[in-house]
């Protein structure tokens, strides 16, 4: 009888502490290669202008689907400011900016080197 009583201790431990325990924090689930992946049918737009690819748009609206919590969304941003960073100066940035609204896709942020992505929620 002594074992069924121990451990009915230690599970009534392990739910205790399974309470009193601070939630664990949400970290991004996107990384920047997924980002560069989902967004290389833009290429060809921001290298030579024209209209984006389908492929370009849909992948810009997956990528704001799947960022679904703050620590995504900046990654996102972080990675397009990364990009926009190396594209600064030419058409390149100018092309890439516009790409939401030829997307028809409501972006949070600019595609911008000075973004502050600390800021989206």
């Amino acid at each position: 009888m002594a074992a069924p009583r121990g451990a009915a201790v230690v599970l009534a431990m392990v739910l205790a502490a399974m309470v009193v325990a601070p939630p664990a924090t949400v970290h991004a689930a996107i990384s920047c290669s997924t980002v560069y992946s989902t967004l290389m049918p833009c290429l060809q737009y921001v290298q030579q202008g024209g209209s984006p690819a389908r492929g370009c748009c849909t992948g810009i609206q997956n990528l704001l689907a799947e960022a679904n919590n703050s620590p995504d969304r900046r990654t996102i941003c972080g990675c397009l400011k990364n990009v926009a960073n190396g594209a600064s100066g030419g058409p390149y940035i100018t092309r890439a900016a516009a790409l939401p609204s030829k997307c028809n896709v409501a972006l949070p942020y600019k595609i911008s080197p000075s973004v502050d992505c600390n800021s989206f929620d």
